[in-house]
């Protein structure tokens, strides 16, 4: 694994000359020169507030590499081996473009991840300029994959795509209690990830019954939710609907906990420590009986526990950064495969045609419409219960049923 920063430059080795030069000289077989590497790009926040999911997802990119490298690597290259080149947004939008710039000059063939949807948004923008595909992980503004950019493809799903499914379970979840819950909070970070949640959610969730008492944002990062918890103590929503990233939800739960404010239900979406070990370790009572609806490996895939292990053993808390990077990698290296060449435009071709499989998410086959969205990306609904993180719906993935209501 290789870290790149905008300082970093390498040179592109061309593994058709090298292999011509040795065909030339008549060299044993055993001595002749091995295939180039194929160079993958990840870009990641492996610095700033968001360094937490940047260093998970490098886990599961490079778990990918080396299963794929110790399988022959891509053999349609002659077993050409997977070399990961990782590129630090530094948790911000525009150092993200930079490093784009960075691992383009490196001679990548394809760019994976992005995480946060305003890195993906500029990343992606910067990866056209130079027709280098680049396959989203988990960023989920619906713009990402809506401005006809023909190098741009998501594998997870988009705001659009989980906010249904998480609704339609929503509704699931009140019914089998006899729906007990009415009104409802929205509490969203004010970038275009929670912002973006949060007004889908105004639209829909009126129809649906439910009425929504008040929409509150807060800055990212931030370092006190009480005034947000204080708010919600006085409202008194039977569900709080938050969208943010890992550090505001920590502190809002804890908040919550302290000041004991107790919906019926945290119903989360996409929730940046609704889906992380790390906060049920260490905040388990904050933790206990909190939904969320986002990205999660499929639990009866077995390469999902050896991801959970390899997590483990470095002394980390597993999340959904893991597989779904994993998963990107797998993608793009099948993709790699059946274009038959480390050729960017190729490669993109096979993206925009072909089905390919998707790791350990629980998609089935993925494959890229028109505006590059995998159309069959599905969230899994998970609930944390006695300390571990459940998945409740859909039926043929749940690993237990849900508890609701949580509280009174």
């Amino acid at each position: 694994m290789t870290k790149m920063t905008g300082q970093t430059r390498r040179t592109i080795l061309k593994g058709g000359v090298a292999a011509a030069a040795a065909a030339t000289l008549g060299a044993p077989t055993v001595l002749r020169a091995q295939p180039a590497a194929v160079k993958i790009g990840l870009l990641q926040p492996m610095s700033g507030f968001l360094a937490q999911a940047g260093d998970l997802a490098s886990i599961g990119a490079q778990f990918a590499v080396d299963e794929i490298n110790a399988a022959g690597g891509i053999k349609a290259l002659g077993g050409a081996q997977i070399e990961l080149l990782i590129g630090d947004s530094k948790s911000n939008a525009e150092a993200g473009a930079q490093e784009v710039e960075a691992l383009n000059e490196a001679g990548v063939v394809a760019i994976g991840g992005g995480f946060a949807s305003g890195i993906s948004l500029t990343a992606t923008q910067a990866a056209a300029r130079h027709d280098l595909p680049f396959l989203v992980d988990s960023a989920t503004a619906d713009s990402i994959t809506g401005r006809d950019l023909a190098n741009t493809f998501r594998l997870g799903p988009n705001f659009s795509m989980a906010t249904e499914v998480a609704l339609q379970n929503l509704i699931k979840l009140n019914e089998a209690a006899g729906n007990p819950a009415k009104t409802v909070a929205l509490v969203h970070e004010d970038g275009l990830f929670g912002a973006g949640l949060a007004q889908v959610m105004q639209e829909k969730l009126p129809g649906l019954g439910f009425e929504i008492l008040e929409t509150i944002s807060h800055p990212t990062p931030a370092r006190d939710m009480s005034n947000v918890v204080l708010r919600l103590r006085s409202l008194q929503p039977d569900l709080v609907i938050p969208s943010h990233y890992y550090n505001e939800f920590v502190l809002m739960a804890r908040t919550m906990q302290q000041q004991r404010v107790r919906p019926m239900g945290v119903y989360a979406v996409f929730g940046g420590a609704a889906s992380s070990y790390q906060f049920v370790a260490e905040y388990p009572e904050a933790a206990e009986g909190v939904f969320d609806c986002n990205h999660w490996g499929d639990p009866s895939n077995p390469t999902d526990a050896e991801l959970k292990a390899a997590v483990e053993a470095q002394g980390k808390h597993y999340a959904y950064n893991t597989p779904i990077n994993y998963s990107v990698v797998k993608v793009l290296a099948e993709a790699i495969e059946k274009a038959g060449a480390a050729d960017r435009a190729a490669v993109t071709e096979q993206l925009r045609t072909a089905e390919f499989g998707s790791g350990v998410m629980p998609y089935g086959t993925t494959k890229f419409g028109e505006d590059g969205q995998n159309v069959n990306a599905l969230p899994l609904n998970t609930q944390v219960q006695d300390g571990k993180i459940n998945v409740i719906f859909p039926d043929q993935f749940a690993q237990s049923t849900p508890v609701f209501p949580v509280n009174g």
